[in-house]
């Protein structure tokens, strides 16, 4: 079968691996509000509705949610979508209408929401997060002013 690693491939950056059906994709997309909404995994979903029991994805290293710091348009325009993704941002003290995100949480969701239960990787956890794990990855916003705005890793998919 296909086998995968997926990594960041840029600032605030998710990827995901899908194996369907001996057929492999690979979505690289930022999780904006647009991009989880309008992405490759709700379209390819959509266009191939019986596959989604036997999708699997992966979710790779981004900007955790200790330290993506949105406004209220961005809250208001996933939680529109999923009242469940209210969980997935956290009100800043003494700043409001700014939040604390979870990308991670909300492609999860999109991804439950599409179907897909097989969800590997990036747990929302401080070991997947970009920004404060400066031993393990580039984070744009903490090392473009000393390394330069280049920070790129490999994804890497093989049929054994």
């Amino acid at each position: 079968g296909w086998r995968g690693l997926a990594g960041q491939g840029g600032q605030g950056v998710l990827e995901a691996v899908v194996e369907r059906f001996g057929a492999l994709a690979l979505a690289h997309q930022a999780p904006g509000a647009i991009n989880i909404e309008a992405s490759f995994l709700a379209a390819s979903a959509r266009a191939t509705p019986g596959a989604v029991p036997d999708t699997m994805a992966w979710l790779g290293p981004c900007i955790g949610p200790t330290a993506f710091e949105v406004g209220a348009e961005v809250r208001a325009a996933f939680c529109d979508v999923s009242a469940a993704a209210q969980a997935c941002f956290t009100p800043r003290a003494g700043m409001p209408g700014k939040y604390l995100c979870d990308l991670a949480g909300l492609a999860r969701l999109r991804l439950q929401a599409l179907g897909i239960t097989s969800i590997y990787g990036n747990d929302s956890s401080a070991a997947w997060c970009t920004v404060t794990n400066a031993s393990r990855f580039f984070s744009h916003r903490r090392d473009s002013g000393t390394l330069g705005s280049s920070g790129r890793f490999a994804a890497c998919i093989w049929r054994d």
